[in-house]
């Protein structure tokens, strides 16, 4: 096996999702980097792929350092390292580019063996569009920083995509109506498990359905982009009272103007007008 950097992708819940390339790959490598030695180890054993290799840790708070460690592995001792994360596709909300920078940086042979995302698989579930999304990853636990998080992202004409734990999201999804409205939405869990489950619906009608249903497993939360509507659809004076009420005047045309695509001179004249009246 040529010595260089292996990055693998590991089953995100069915074991039979592990493709042969991989799991030959991991059963030649000679080092194998990882989050969590304990789950990776426990994965081997549910493969049957010997344990008897040298693990090491790489996580975000080690990954400069062992960065380099892995790279002299690499180059002196010409050995071959197979990445992986706990679950699914290594960097994706994990650890790992800070090595494959450094290991590029270094003329490293670095190659990537590809498999299971939870984030596509979810993707493909949600039956919302997938010509283009954003993957903005975990969603912050702090109210104030998750409702800016989503404030920044409502205005992109993509389909959002972020990470959640089930103790948290009804909590999120009732920030998420506040912030996009009636847009639709969808939850993915238990992907590729005997649990698996995808479910539809506006933030009001997905929080229902978790109060009836305790969420379990790891949460993908994706929500639509904002649909199109025709310049002459818009009651821009009723927009404008309306946000007037809860903003200043520039906040309020800027808001406007992103979402309907519309004429920033001829709104902030009509703002203006709407401010002199009151």
């Amino acid at each position: 096996m040529k010595n260089g950097l292996y990055v693998i992708a590991t089953p995100i819940g069915n074991l039979g999702d592990i493709s042969a390339r991989a799991r030959e790959t991991l059963e030649n490598a000679d080092v194998i980097a990882c989050e969590d030695t304990r789950v990776t180890k426990k994965l081997f054993s549910l493969l049957n792929i010997s344990t008897k290799k040298t693990f090491i840790t790489l996580h975000d708070h080690n990954e400069e350092e062992q960065a380099a460690k892995l790279a002299d592995l690499i180059l002196l001792e010409r050995k071959s390292v197979a990445q992986v994360s706990d679950a699914g596709s290594p960097l994706i909300s994990d650890p790992g580019y800070k090595l494959i920078k450094h290991c590029r940086k270094e003329g490293i042979y670095v190659t990537v063996i590809p498999g299971c995302c939870a984030l596509i698989c979810a993707l493909q579930l949600s039956g919302l569009p997938t010509n283009r999304f954003l993957f903005a990853g975990f969603i912050p636990n702090k109210d104030k920083a998750r409702k800016d998080n989503f404030e920044d992202l409502k205005n992109i004409k993509a389909t959002l995509v972020f990470y959640e734990t089930a103790n948290r999201i009804v909590k999120t999804l009732t920030v998420a109506g506040e912030v996009f409205g009636g847009r639709e939405m969808a939850v993915a869990r238990e992907i590729t498990k005997m649990y698996e489950e995808c479910v539809n619906g506006t933030a009001e009608e997905l929080i229902k359905h978790f109060e009836e249903k305790e969420p379990k497993g790891e949460m993908v939360l994706m929500i639509a982009p904002a649909e199109e509507k025709q310049n002459d659809e818009v009651d821009v004076t009723a927009l404008l009272r309306k946000k007037l009420a809860e903003m200043p005047l520039k906040t309020a045309v800027k808001e406007i103007v992103g979402e309907y695509k519309l004429n920033k001179n001829d709104v902030y004249e009509q703002a203006l007008r709407i401010k002199n009246e009151q």
